[in-house]
């Protein structure tokens, strides 16, 4: 493992560690990346530590007391800083797997929007310095790092921002937890913009903290169910695009390139979770990606039983994105013309409309039913509403395939 890797590794930690013990997230922050700093300079000369985490945490400490100690009014806060400085060195070591469910449970604060709660986990919990963040967002360095110290302040700001979080509140904050691993997982298994299709840092990100937050949390079947669910997607990264980096779709791929292995452990981890009682949205997802990667061709592939499972999930979590993959899902098992009678009315929704996606399952089902120039238009329109460059070849590329296909019948 690089240095690098270990300092991500542990950023999260030794950031809780100092939260939990001083209370304030930018003062905090800062120390962090102070002994980062100091790390990558003195690491390469004198070697990694054998505990890199208690190092860093003993060198962010004292940054931490140094900065405390250089504002105003040292006198007043000199007794005081002496006793912190024993609390900061010498308390005793908290279990990382409590410090990253900590750190990213106050990412997920209720008072933050969903794209302010990745951005600070990304920062916070995943180490990605404010610039690479910024890339994940398609926005300006200066951009993310406002967004950024509006949360920072906006937890800062709330009633007891530090304190543990009730029951009731641990279990809406470890939902959004888990939510927000998931959409920084899906930011990174197709980029929104630009000229790659993948991120995979990104996806290892995603899935390192859902690997510690299972650890944290090995009972609890949503975690299990939402591991399953990115090492199954994860799998398939590497068939996922060509050599140019041109999407391949999922009937298309090449299963031998498929990681079997993380497959089989995503298969066994939602079994294993669909038998502990209530089954939610992670679970049901994970599922169906079980059922997918299971299966080693495409026309082997039980659509049926993917229908029933979007149907569950459509009851316990609707969503017009659920309503969609549920119809392309239909397409599948039942034939196009009833996929397309189940996604006609998604076409009114005007989040889905201005998107790419429901105009591909459109086109796809189309073209399936030898609707060649509707599905040609299709391809166009759905072409012309992604800003990723791979999907609007992939897409444009469908396009003429449909269109050569009706000429030359």
């Amino acid at each position: 493992m690089s240095d690098e890797d270990v300092w991500r590794e542990h950023t999260a930690d030794v950031l809780a560690a100092l939260v939990r013990r001083s209370g304030d997230f930018g003062a905090c922050e800062d120390a962090v990346q102070e002994a980062l700093l100091a790390a990558a300079q003195q690491w390469p000369v004198d070697g990694t530590p054998d505990d890199p985490k208690a190092w860093l945490v003993r060198v962010a400490s004292r940054r931490l007391i140094d900065a405390h100690r250089s504002t105003t009014s040292r006198e007043r806060r000199e007794e005081a800083q002496s006793s912190s400085a024993a609390a900061l060195l010498d308390a005793p070591a908290v279990p990382a797997e409590d410090d990253t469910l900590r750190m990213c449970m106050l990412c997920a604060h209720p008072d933050l929007s969903d794209a302010s709660r990745v951005a600070l986990t990304l920062r916070a919990v995943a180490g990605l310095t404010t610039a690479q963040v910024a890339a994940c967002f398609l926005v300006p360095e200066a951009t993310m790092a406002q967004r950024i110290s509006r949360a920072k302040a906006t937890i800062r700001g709330s009633e007891a921002p530090f304190a543990p979080p009730t029951q009731e509140d641990a279990v809406a904050r470890l939902h959004a937890v888990r939510h927000v691993v998931y959409l920084v997982f899906t930011a990174g298994h197709t980029t929104a913009a630009g000229d790659r299709l993948v991120d995979t840092d990104l996806q290892r990100e995603a899935l390192r903290l859902a690997e510690r937050l299972h650890r944290a949390l090995p009972r609890d079947p949503e975690t299990a169910g939402l591991l399953a669910l990115l090492l199954i997607d994860h799998a398939r990264t590497a068939a996922r695009q060509d050599a140019a980096g041109d999407l391949i779709p999922l009937d298309a791929q090449d299963r031998t390139r498929w990681d079997h292995a993380a497959i089989a452990r995503g298969v066994a981890l939602v079994e294993e979770a669909l038998t502990r009682g209530a089954v939610g949205p992670f679970q049901l997802q994970a599922a169906i990606a079980a059922v997918h990667g299971e299966a080693t061709t495409a026309d082997e592939t039980d659509w049926p039983q993917i229908e029933v499972l979007y149907r569950m999930l459509l009851r316990i979590a609707p969503s017009p994105m659920v309503e969609l993959n549920l119809a392309a899902a239909v397409g599948m098992s039942q034939g196009p013309a009833a996929g397309l009678a189940a996604l006609e009315p998604l076409l009114d929704d005007p989040l889905l409309a201005r998107g790419h996606r429901v105009h591909a399952v459109r086109a796809h089902l189309l073209e399936r039913a030898g609707r060649r120039e509707e599905a040609a238009s299709a391809y166009l329109l759905a072409a012309s509403r992604t800003q990723s460059i791979p999907e609007q070849r992939y897409l444009n590329r469908r396009a003429a395939v449909s269109q050569d296909s009706r000429v030359t019948r």
